[in-house]
């Protein structure tokens, strides 16, 4: 059943009503920023979509609507379609905002150097900043995909400020073992990637069967 495009405040719903013999939905938190890789994100939630077990709250920056029109086919507004919740960065009274509201989980998917900064030293100017902060307050996981290269030494120490602070630093870096044939595979494999490092297994990519002489001998004992 088709439903009306997301309102941008965070009242949207979802296309398949609750009732009250369903278990409680899981919330999860994905942000969209600036950095290349937009891809990303829109695939963490095409996944969670695909589950009604989830809720999804999105915020998409500022800079993170330029990248998206440049890098995707998809409408902001088809990407915005996609989350059950949507949020401008602006929202700080949202309920993501609070630790009240329970989350079980939030990536950033790209997260952009700016953001990374904010999110290590606290510096909650927007709402992805602020869920984010929230996420490691309350011991919850935080995952952000951090999309440059080459990293200087002030990029190193933010990623590990952040990751003393409880996030997951998870570069999206492809991986080829699995054989990939496009481009396509190597963001669905990196998207159930995160999802599976912030605990939801169900959306895990097929696990590694150890066969490595498999695809005509690609790869060897011998190396």
């Amino acid at each position: 059943m088709a439903r009306s495009p997301a309102p941008r405040s965070g009242d949207s719903e979802r296309r398949v009503p609750v009732t009250g013999t369903e278990l409680p939905r899981r919330n999860v938190v994905v942000a969209i920023t600036g950095a290349s890789g937009a891809c990303y994100g829109v695939r963490v939630l095409q996944l969670l979509r695909e589950r009604p077990d989830f809720s999804t709250h999105l915020v998409l920056s500022k800079a993170g609507i330029v990248t998206l029109r440049h890098e995707c086919d998809l409408s902001v507004e088809d990407v915005k379609e996609l989350a059950d919740h949507t949020y401008r960065p602006g929202e700080i009274g949202a309920t993501i905002a609070s630790g009240s509201f329970p989350v079980e989980a939030m990536l950033v998917a790209p997260c952009s150097i700016k953001t990374l900064s904010a999110i290590a030293t606290g510096y909650t100017d927007d709402l992805v900043a602020r869920a984010a902060d929230v996420c490691l307050k309350e011991g919850r996981p935080l995952l952000l995909m951090v999309r440059e290269t080459p990293l200087h030494l002030g990029h190193l120490r933010s990623m590990t400020a952040a990751a003393e602070a409880g996030a997951i630093i998870a570069p999206p870096v492809p991986a080829f073992y699995p054989r990939p044939g496009t481009i396509d595979d190597l963001v669905d494999y990196t998207a159930r990637r995160a999802l599976s490092r912030v605990g939801l297994w169900e959306l895990a990519p097929a696990p590694w069967d150890g066969d490595v002489t498999r695809r005509g001998g690609a790869l060897t004992h011998d190396g």
